[in-house]
C-alpha cells in the first residue's frame, strides 16, 4: 500500500500555459496505474473533460519539459505528446478511477492545489499591503505554507528555512525553524 504525501504531488506539478498541471505519466504514477489507463479514461469519457480540464502538449512544450525536468526524460522518445491535467481535470479523473490508492491520491492532490492557491494569494497580497504587521503575518503564513509543501515529514533534529521576497521597493525576510 503506497502512502501518498503532499511532497509526492508537489514534485509533479508543472506550470504550462500559465496553469498548474500534472502530466499524464505522473498522474498514472501517483494513482498506481499505467499511463494508457489514464489516457483511456479521458478518451472513454470525453464529456467529463471539456476545454480547460486537460490539454495535449505541443511538441515544443514536450521538449522544453523534458529538458528542464529530469524524471520526464523518458518522454523524449515517446511518439505521443503527453496530456496535461489541470486541477479540474484531476478532480474529474478522480470520479472515474476507483480504489483505495485513487482516494488517497485524490485527497493529496486536492490538498496540494489548495496550498498552492493559498500561497499564490498570500504572495499576491504582499505588495498591496502597507501595514507592516499585516505584511509580517502574510510572510509568516507564506513561509508556513512553503514549509508544509516542501517538508511536512522532517526526519532531522532541527532545520531552518529562510524565505526572502524581493518586490522591487519592498523586501521581506522570514525565517522558519522546525524541530522534531
Amino acid at each position: 500500500m503506497n502512502i501518498i504525501k503532499i511532497e509526492d504531488v508537489q514534485d509533479k506539478v508543472l506550470q504550462l500555459r500559465n496553469i498548474n498541471v500534472i502530466l499524464d505519466c505522473d498522474v498514472a504514477q501517483l494513482y498506481g496505474v499505467a499511463t494508457k489507463e489514464i489516457n483511456q479514461a479521458v478518451r472513454n469519457n470525453p464529456s467529463k473533460f471539456p476545454d480547460g480540464f486537460v490539454f495535449q502538449l505541443k511538441t515544443d512544450e514536450k521538449l522544453e519539459v523534458v529538458k528542464k525536468i529530469d524524471h520526464l526524460e523518458k518522454l523524449k522518445f515517446s511518439k505521443v505528446e503527453p496530456w496535461a491535467f489541470t486541477e479540474q481535470g484531476l478532480y474529474m479523473l478522480a470520479t472515474i478511477l476507483r480504489g483505495e490508492q485513487a482516494v488517497r491520491t485524490t485527497i493529496c492532490i486536492i490538498n496540494t492545489f489548495v496550498k498552492l492557491r493559498e500561497l499564490s494569494r498570500t504572495v499576491a497580497a504582499l505588495p498591496q499591503t502597507e501595514d507592516k504587521n499585516v505584511q509580517k503575518g502574510l510572510v509568516q503564513r507564506g513561509g508556513e505554507i512553503i514549509s508544509d509543501l516542501l517538508g511536512s515529514d522532517l526526519q532531522t533534529e532541527g532545520s531552518e528555512t529562510e524565505l526572502e521576497l524581493n518586490f522591487a521597493m519592498l523586501k521581506l525576510k522570514h525565517k522558519i525553524v522546525r524541530k522534531k
